[in-house]
């Protein structure tokens, strides 16, 4: 396991559920990486915790994909195949052409100068080569988007992938190579709402979309390259 697990104590959470947040945050920054087996003993004694709410957060870290069930072998961190990730954006990439069409006619000036700000901090974090808070820059930037559209249900559907998104966007933001590109779709999809153009705005929300799944099929490949070359 790589880097020291640390427990952030919430006095308003049930320690189950500090304990839940703390092994979920882990998975989707990459922590605990995919293929690494979770015990019980081993994370009670890394947190300083029982083995209950171990036992309770990895249940619940099941339901929601990220870890899953070995016969014989226990508990592991859900690996990030093609199928899944081309699943998940395959939806997110309408989703987000979507908000960014109703973003163009109703997007507010107070929004749209959010979103230029965020637009700003997104490459001030860049500059700092912090993956986490590049990520969460990244979210920040399109949340404000999604929010414009003013469609609580269309919001609702992206928040729902969103956990799953997160863990594609950390895998992707992790390779440096790729930061420019980011800014550089990030500008074209400010630009194009700014001026009202769908089909403009659009277009870079699908090719935004596209970039990042050619480059997460890339790190998948080259990790499952490795793992193979380890282990023949």
């Amino acid at each position: 396991m790589e880097g020291q697990l640390q427990v952030e104590m919430d006095e308003f959470l049930p320690l189950r559920d500090v304990v839940f947040n703390t092994l979920r945050k882990a998975i989707l920054t990459g922590q605990l990486r995919p293929g690494e087996r979770l015990m019980e003993v081993h994370l009670a004694n890394r947190l300083g915790v029982s083995r209950t709410p171990i036992r309770e957060a990895i249940r619940k870290l099941e339901l929601e994909g990220l870890v899953i069930m070995i016969p014989r072998r226990g508990a592991e961190v859900a690996r990030i195949t093609e199928k899944s990730l081309k699943d998940v954006l395959e939806v997110r990439r309408a989703l987000d052409a979507l908000s960014v069409e109703l973003a163009c006619d109703r997007i507010t000036r107070e929004s749209m100068e959010a979103l230029l700000e965020a637009c700003r901090a997104f490459e001030q974090a860049a500059e700092g080569k912090d993956a986490t808070v590049i990520a969460k820059a990244d979210v920040a930037l399109h949340d404000i988007i999604v929010e414009a559209t003013g469609n609580q249900r269309l919001i609702q559907l992206v928040n729902n992938l969103s956990e799953q998104m997160y863990r594609y966007r950390f895998v992707y933001i992790r390779e440096g190579n790729q930061h420019e590109n980011l800014i550089a779709e990030h500008r074209e999809i400010y630009q194009s709402i700014a001026s009202g153009d769908k089909r403009r705005a659009a277009e870079a929300a699908r090719l935004h979309i596209d970039n990042q799944e050619k480059a997460i099929i890339r790190q998948i490949r080259l990790e499952n390259e490795s793992r193979l070359n380890k282990h023949p």
